[in-house]
């Protein structure tokens, strides 16, 4: 029949034997025989308790998934005619986000004639940039969409 890598119960490798032999072992020692490595050549199998093995590896996924994080992305919106407090308060909820590790969408939308003005949306974009430049870096620098500019900040 087929034979494989055999690995005890102790941790040991006990070399190439064949698949009833590994069976037979794992049967004696009151355990399952898990294939552990199916594509390698021979397939690697030990024996351990099969519950036990299925519990630590959920506990494992488990972990990982508490350590991930998904990234959003916030927006944030301004005009050309932002006066100074409004923009430190902007400013202030901005660093908040790029701290929990979030991008941030700078949105500035333009009304009426304001279009007209455009220089005034890039003077704002640029201080943004300015004031975010230790804490974030530009993912992509602003670019007009119809009535407003865009511009994405990742934190460092």
């Amino acid at each position: 029949m087929r034979d494989v890598q055999l690995i005890d119960d102790t941790g040991a490798n006990r070399g190439v034997v064949s698949f009833f032999d590994a069976l037979k072992l794992a049967e004696d020692a009151g355990l399952d025989l898990v294939e552990i490595a199916p594509n390698s050549v021979p397939p690697v199998c030990k024996i351990l308790d099969y519950g036990r093995f299925r519990f630590l590896e959920q506990k494992k996924a488990s972990e990982a998934r508490k350590k991930q994080r998904t990234i959003e992305i916030k927006e944030i919106k301004l005009r050309p005619g932002i006066d100074t407090h409004d923009y430190d308060v902007k400013m202030k909820a901005m660093h908040g986000f790029f701290e929990e590790g979030d991008k941030v969408k700078v949105t500035l939308r333009f009304r009426g004639r304001e279009m007209a003005h455009q220089d005034l949306g890039v003077k704002v974009l640029e201080r943004v940039k300015v004031d975010t430049a230790e804490v974030a870096k530009v993912e992509s620098d602003w670019q007009l969409e119809g009535r407003q500019m865009v511009m994405v900040l990742a934190p460092r």
